[in-house]
């Protein structure tokens, strides 16, 4: 079936290249459309999608204006071209016009290439051709928590030679091999698909979970929880693909607190909460603080108890005032749960650094934080103390089950209505 790819190229800077790979795309048997966001110069050619087009979308009816704007204030050019665009690519997927983007450029090709990709549903194919995705002050810009691809290009954009075409044909056979193949990204599910944190940590809990999900007749989708995947798993949530969280891994929490590796931002448990779905939450994570590589950071804890991973990950353990406040945060966002929600306590231990005999043990501090969070939650969500460690096939069982009473409930009631 013949699909649509949409290119997203600013045409006043190349022209050959754009040529080139529109050309290759079509040898395919696919269509391609060139979207032309073009704002320093007159294109060397026009797109199919002009200019003109993108800045009166955006709001600037006169190309002319926006070309000034770009030499006195070119954040504003550029955002004005960015709003346009994304407006003109969202019509075209609401009409079925486009089945993947395919953007190809330097620094600021990629930034409006990505920025717009980040507008569009999750499992539509998204390819950026770049000689910036190699540098990692900017990849994670331009990714964010969406499902971009980026390609390392090596080579600037600028002409076409051996070495840059090699590339752009390796971008231009992905991204028809992404749209031949795609299953489209209006999924359905025939049964409750439910979110998992998980990292290495808390692996022998999350794992068995995986299983004793499945055979209660639900889809599990363990999200990594690193600062991205967990984000991820928030926005993905808010969109509604997830019918219920088990968030074994809440350490996106104490990460955002404390400036650590592993932030995620201020959704964390709040977004299930929000939604209305399910949720049941567990302390993993919140015993360490994620900072090696961080010079700073490790000075500021360097009189920490301290596990060392590698050279990047470095773990040093939480305080008795922190996990207090971390309490704070978490009651105060299961409060806001407008679904069922529990709270499920491993009194042996959090993680696999946090049990007896390991670097980050400290079951006084893991007290405290359970004490206050016991004391700021409303009655009715409930604290299940268990007397085993986080990281057991035991307390991945216990999860499910407690999930399951959840969901029950909660389907009782959505059934029973207002």
């Amino acid at each position: 079936m013949k699909k649509t790819i949409l290119i997203i190229a600013n045409l006043d800077t190349r022209g050959a290249e754009f040529k080139f790979v529109k050309e290759l795309i079509e040898s395919r048997g696919h269509d391609a459309c060139l979207l032309d966001f073009s704002m320093e110069q007159e294109p060397f050619f026009e797109g199919d999608i002009t200019c003109e087009e993108v800045a009166k979308a955006g709001g600037i009816t006169d190309i002319n204006k926006v070309r000034q704007l770009y030499k006195s204030e070119r954040q504003k050019a550029t955002n004005n071209q960015i709003t346009g665009a994304t407006k003109i690519v969202k019509k075209l997927l609401q009409d079925g016009k486009v089945h993947g983007v395919l953007g190809v450029g330097g620094g600021t090709s990629s930034l409006v290439s990505t920025t717009i990709m980040k507008s569009l549903p999750f499992g539509m194919p998204k390819l950026m051709a770049s000689s910036m995705a190699g540098h990692p002050k900017y990849v994670g810009k331009y990714v964010g928590t969406k499902d971009i691809t980026m390609l390392n290009t090596v080579v600037d954009v600028v002409e076409l030679n051996p070495i840059l075409k090699t590339q752009l044909i390796n971008a231009v056979g992905a991204i028809c091999g992404m749209v031949e193949l795609s299953p489209g990204w209006e999924v359905e599910f025939d049964q409750p698909v439910i979110a998992i944190t998980s990292f290495g940590f808390a692996e022998r809990a999350v794992e068995p979970s995986i299983h004793y999900l499945r055979e209660k007749g639900y889809i599990p989708v363990p999200c990594h929880a690193q600062g991205r995947g967990d984000r991820a798993m928030d926005e993905l949530i808010r969109e509604g693909w997830f019918q219920g969280v088990i968030d074994f891994v809440t350490r996106g929490i104490g990460e955002q607190l404390l400036g650590g590796n592993c932030a995620a931002g201020d959704d964390r448990v709040l977004a299930a909460s929000e939604s209305g779905i399910p949720q049941v939450v567990a302390p993993s994570g919140l015993d360490m603080l994620s900072v090696g590589g961080n010079q700073e950071l490790l000075q500021r804890y360097s009189d920490r108890p301290q596990a060392v991973i590698d050279n990047l990950r470095i773990e040093v353990r939480t305080a008795v005032e922190e996990l207090e406040e971390m309490a704070a945060i978490m009651a105060d966002r299961l409060n806001a749960s407008q679904a069922p929600c529990a709270v499920l306590n491993p009194l042996k231990g959090w993680s696999s650094l946090d049990e007896k005999g390991r670097d980050l043990y400290d079951p006084v501090a893991d007290s405290a934080f359970m004490e206050k969070l016991k004391s700021l939650l409303k009655p009715e969500i409930p604290v299940k103390d268990v007397d085993i460690h986080l990281n057991s096939p035991k307390f991945g069982e216990e999860a499910v089950t407690l999930f399951h009473q959840l969901y029950a409930e909660w389907l009782t009631a959505k059934k029973s209505g207002p």
